[in-house]
């Protein structure tokens, strides 16, 4: 059975485009102004920005308002945006020693060098929907803010180098190979660690919140880690001068990372070895901090390996981007009905066949 050329629904599916468009700007003067987007919903524009693979927040607004705030939506679009650029330059790794401190935690200490700074979040609040939200001018106007941007931002000692120094963590590895892209190549099996931390950094939110969650509940090596430290900031963002070779810093970029620990099952207290934490490591775009903390539990769920369903690289990693998954589930509803009505023959066929059996059958016995 072959597809059947028609006509007649173009005129339909621009009518609908249409109405989208009507809905989504109304009036003009009453439209969605997109830097008051990035302004007021800035979560949810670090978020598109992450799973869309782009940090360009202006972008992210202007998709967010055009998909009605639907995440997934926006992502897509970003990311179908980030696949038009030119790619002019390749970044210079950053040490995120610089960053540029907003908010740093150490659940795993209470006294830890540097102090906490727990900068703008909700850990603490109650979820109470506040009303007063929705009454214009109840609130002041905006008051003097803190200086969570000083000239000389706060000195943090990590306490990744800090169990380094007591031999309870093993040295980053130096001779790291050249990293993959896979916004250029696509992802092989087994995965290099770089492909395996891009596909992370990528995925989305509640897609990898759930795989980390499930290794919590022990569909995973490792059933429960500490988050040694939890950090947003601004790092900075090089590139190496066309002319000179010299690094050059052209912008800073908003980040949430995150260190999580756990025993190590590879080596074990006796007389001539020493115990030693396993490092999850987690950086993502924005301030995505459930992300970011997923992101180190599956990092270090998926170096492991095994047979644990959170541990399994390639079951992961081809199920948490959201633009891949959102794109297969929908596209149901597409047209379908080539396929569908050649099911429903087969169905009809093997249940005629069926009958005129059972009819002979039943001729056969009388």
């Amino acid at each position: 059975m072959g597809y059947t050329a028609m006509q007649g629904g173009l005129s339909a599916i621009k009518a609908a485009e249409d109405l989208v468009r009507r809905r989504t700007l109304g009036r003009r003067r009453h439209a969605l102004d997109p830097s008051e987007v990035a302004e007021k919903m800035s979560l949810g524009v670090d978020r598109v920005m992450s799973e869309g693979g782009l940090y360009d927040p202006a972008a992210a607004a202007v998709a967010l308002v055009q998909a009605e705030g639907d995440l997934h939506e926006a992502s897509f679009i970003v990311r179908a945006y980030r696949s038009t650029l030119p790619r002019i330059a390749y970044s210079i790794p950053t040490d995120t020693g610089e960053m540029r401190v907003l908010r740093r935690i150490t659940p795993a200490f209470q006294f830890a060098p540097g102090g906490q700074l727990l900068g703008a979040t909700r850990d603490y609040t109650q979820r109470l929907l506040d009303w007063r939200i929705a009454e214009p001018g109840s609130f002041a106007e905006d008051q003097a803010e803190p200086d969570a941007c000083r000239a000389e931002p706060p000195v943090f000692t990590r306490i990744a180098d800090l169990l380094r120094a007591e031999g309870l963590l093993p040295a980053p590895n130096e001779s790291s190979p050249e990293p993959d892209d896979i916004t250029r190549s696509p992802i092989v099996f087994p995965a290099s660690r770089s492909a395996r931390l891009q596909t992370l950094a990528r995925a989305e939110t509640g897609s990898i919140t759930a795989f980390g969650y499930s290794s919590m509940r022990g569909y995973g090596t490792f059933a429960h880690g500490t988050v040694a430290e939890l950090r947003v900031g601004l790092i900075p963002f090089r590139i190496r001068h066309p002319y000179t070779g010299q690094p050059v810093k052209v912008a800073e970029v908003q980040v949430t990372e995150a260190e999580e620990f756990t025993i190590s099952p590879h080596r074990h207290p006796n007389a001539e070895d020493v115990e030693q934490f396993a490092l999850g490591y987690g950086l993502v775009f924005g301030q995505n901090e459930r992300k970011a903390i997923a992101m180190a539990m599956l990092d270090r769920q998926l170096a492991e390996g095994g047979g644990a369903m959170a541990s399994q690289e390639e079951f992961v990693l081809m199920h948490i981007d959201g633009i891949e998954a959102t794109g297969f589930v929908e596209h149901l509803k597409l047209p379908h009905y080539v396929e569908f009505q050649s099911i429903l023959q087969g169905m009809r066929r093997r249940r005629d066949r069926h009958a005129a059996t059972t009819t002979e059958r039943e001729a056969a016995l009388v």
